[in-house]
């Protein structure tokens, strides 16, 4: 039997059943009920303070003050006729959480009354705190003064709680003295940055209309459910967010029985809950499903601008989480919660395009004659290998290096995966010029009722770090808990770069005389020769392709963050940020200072809970264990029963292995190195092993101790228990 506090959580588990859900409405009522969309702004607006609105969101460009101040009186009414009292600026600091400063439309008049306020000034500007989040030294204890200022280009929305309403308004959050302190401003820069040189290119090619280029976003999420009673019972999934002990369960994964399996009814009703309170807020979740290890599932929406489907992705988690509580689980969006199953990732599928050209990343049928996507995908083909140490370094994390390069992730060298029909079309260019495309054909399933489709013209690779799928490339490494406003920036970034170079070229060999076809030719033969090693088919995971990426191709492999993150400073990552406008120096080695010092403190949060937990549960629980094996023998021996002593020795064995690495772990704590870098290779070299060493002990006590002693819920309780 389990011990008392496990046997109580399952109890309260069997009892428990579905939390009951909202009756489901029509999509039509539901979709954007709680968002302050353009079509309501324009039936709030005058016609003409509407069309300054829109065209700021098209275009760009300053808003007046006095439109300010129209657009926040028609919000406040909306948000007031709803049942709001308050408003709150959100924001998204360097945590990869959400943040929000709350305040009231409370303005008390000098009679005693009070009136409903908010002002333009009150919805472009608020001040939180700049101090208080992660800066980097960018803003000291005595220089607090920090402001959030309103993007217009990502919709205002209602946040309904059991007993009120608030209205939410997206903002960038910056320094008194300008610097970025959050995840939203380098994005929207990156963004225009990616436009300058996106239009650049299109105009050269011959396009006399060209509307402004946007990146689109869509992120598929993946997580894990477990009941609320067993995260009370599990330190380590409260406090780190990934089990820190637990041996693996007899049936895992293997059966890959959990695969797009029937979802679980508690499961399902809690998705239709998340999805409902989404579509309010105008979120396009589209896709749900059981992913491959038991208790993990995935949330997936179409494709959106990129900085709404950023805004949409950090709503997504918050209300995984929240709702998770309402039907008494917990939402573990940890990259690598369980040891031994898959991890969770967050894949973001990422396209340019606009409204005249449209998705400048579609092949067509025929990509070998179509030169507009030849070059956008040549720009992304050379961005990527000239700056992949930086696409492995916006992905690195604590999480995430428990994940990236095992058999559910791709791995730490960053590769391009084009599909056959791709990577054959850009063989030819590098060869000479392209003749012809690969097509894949129809499908045929020899049975006469089932359709005939036609095939994809490639395969997908799921070892990829970054692959090709048809219309976008999906960028597979970002962990399940990262705001995707990392990523986005890097791609948007050294797009922006790439096409600024490829631009430069196509400009000296049209002034030579060469003509528009030639000079994109040559560019992309360039581009092909210089660039075309990043380029990989084959299994990522092999170890034969590790050598030859490294060895032969001259690509970087960077297991850890300790390796990753220095790849911040950098000279040339530096000069690209500032040569596109998105971060300045300053801006850029804070954030180093910021993402190191997290993956310090989290290692060192683990260690020191790890500690905790092998001393005041698991060493208890093995010394109880043995007291009652030590009775049991002395009984056997004064019967005169043959004694067989192998199994308290092998646990009194396996418990002094867990006391030396605790007293190993704790030196090592009270000895780490000065400065960001050593202290993170600290982290990696030194403080990991051993607690692997300390978990290994643990894990083989787990499976000898008795099960109404072992304290803490077990991977299979946990995992398949709901």
């Amino acid at each position: 039997m389990p011990s008392p506090q496990r046997l109580s959580a399952i109890e309260q588990i069997q009892l428990r059943g579905s939390y009951p859900a909202e009756t489901a409405k029509p999509l039509d009522e539901l979709w954007g009920k709680n968002v302050f969309t353009l079509e309501k702004m324009k039936k709030a607006l005058p016609k003409e303070e509407f069309k300054l609105v829109q065209r700021t969101i098209r275009e760009g460009g300053k808003l007046d003050p006095s439109v300010a101040n129209a657009v926040a009186q028609a919000m406040k009414d909306w948000a007031t006729s709803h049942g709001a009292l308050y408003y709150a600026h959100v924001f998204y600091p360097l945590t990869n959480s959400t943040a929000e400063k709350h305040d009231g439309f409370i303005a008390p008049q000098s009679d005693g009354t009070v009136i409903s306020e908010f002002t333009g000034k009150l919805l472009v500007q608020g001040e939180p705190d700049g101090s208080s989040f992660p800066n980097g030294g960018l803003r000291s204890t005595f220089e607090a003064r920090g402001y959030t200022a309103w993007d217009i280009t990502s919709p205002a929305y209602l946040m309904e709680t059991p007993n009120g309403v608030t209205l939410c308004v997206p903002t960038v959050f910056v320094s008194w003295t300008g610097e970025a302190l959050d995840k939203k401003t380098p994005l929207l820069r990156s963004n225009a940055a990616m436009n300058r040189q996106a239009k650049r290119l299109l105009t050269l090619l011959g396009n006399t209309e060209v509307a402004p280029v946007n990146s689109s976003c869509g992120a598929e999420q993946e997580y894990f459910l477990i009941d609320q009673a067993f995260l009370n019972l599990r330190p380590d999934l409260l406090l780190v967010g990934r089990s820190l002990f637990g041996a693996p369960s007899a049936k895992g994964q293997q059966f890959d029985d959990h695969y797009f399996g029937a979802i679980p009814e508690r499961v399902q009703v809690f998705m239709q809950d998340v999805e409902q309170q989404l579509y309010r807020l105008g979120v396009p979740c589209k896709t749900r499903h059981n992913e491959v290890a038991p208790g993990q599932f995935e949330i997936a929406p179409v494709y959106e601008a990129a900085n709404v489907a950023t805004d949409h992705q950090q709503l997504i988690m918050t209300l995984l989480r929240s709702t998770a509580k309402k039907h008494g689980m917990a939402c573990l969006l940890h990259e690598k919660p369980f040891a031994g199953i898959n991890g969770s990732g967050k894949h973001v599928n990422w396209s340019v395009g606009n409204s005249t050209q449209g998705n400048l990343l579609d092949p067509g049928s025929t990509p070998h004659e179509n030169m507009q996507f030849l070059l956008f995908c040549g720009a992304v083909i050379r961005g990527i290998h000239r700056f992949a140490p930086l696409m492995r370094s916006v992905v690195a994390t604590a999480g995430n290096d428990h994940r990236l390069g095992a058999n559910e992730a791709p791995p730490a060298i960053i590769s391009v995966y084009l599909g056959s029909q791709l990577e054959d079309v850009f063989n030819q260019i590098r060869e000479g010029e392209p003749k012809s495309s690969s097509t894949a054909g129809v499908m045929q399933m020899g049975v006469d009722t089932l359709p005939e489709f036609q095939k994809d013209p490639g395969d997908r690779n799921r070892t990829s770090p970054f692959a090709f799928t048809g219309n976008r490339f999906e960028f597979r490494a970002v962990g399940s808990g990262q705001s995707v406003a990392g990523p986005l920036v890097a791609m948007n970034t050294i797009l922006a770069d790439s096409l600024q170079w490829l631009c430069d070229e196509l400009e000296r060999c049209i002034q030579g005389g060469a003509s528009l076809q030639d000079a994109s030719f040559a560019v992309l033969k360039q581009i092909m020769q210089e660039n075309g090693s990043v380029v990989f088919g084959g299994d990522g995971y092999s170890e034969e392709w590790h050598h030859k990426a490294v060895h032969e191709r001259g690509l970087e492999n960077l297991p850890t963050c300790a390796d990753a993150l220095p790849v911040l400073e950098r000279p040339e990552i530096a000069d690209l940020f500032e040569r596109q406008g998105v971060l300045s120096r300053v801006e850029l080695q804070s954030r180093y200072e910021v993402y190191a010092e997290q993956y310090i403190l989290a290692i060192e949060v683990e260690a020191k809970l790890a500690l905790r937990m092998a001393r005041t549960q698991i060493q208890p629980a093995v010394q109880g264990s043995l007291g009652d094996l030590s009775g049991s023998l002395m009984e056997q021996k004064s019967l005169g029963l043959p004694i067989d002593t192998s199994l308290a020795e092998q646990i009194s064995s396996l418990n002094k292995d867990l006391q030396d690495q605790i007293v190993v772990l704790e030196q090592a704590l009270n000895n780490p190195p000065h400065g960001s870098a050593a202290h993170m290779k600290h982290c990696a070299e030194v403080l990991l092993p051993i607690m692997l060493k300390l978990r290994k002990a643990a894990d083989s006590l787990e499976l000898l101790v008795d099960d109404d002693r072992w304290p803490l819920p077990t991977y299979q309780e946990m995992l398949f228990i709901r």
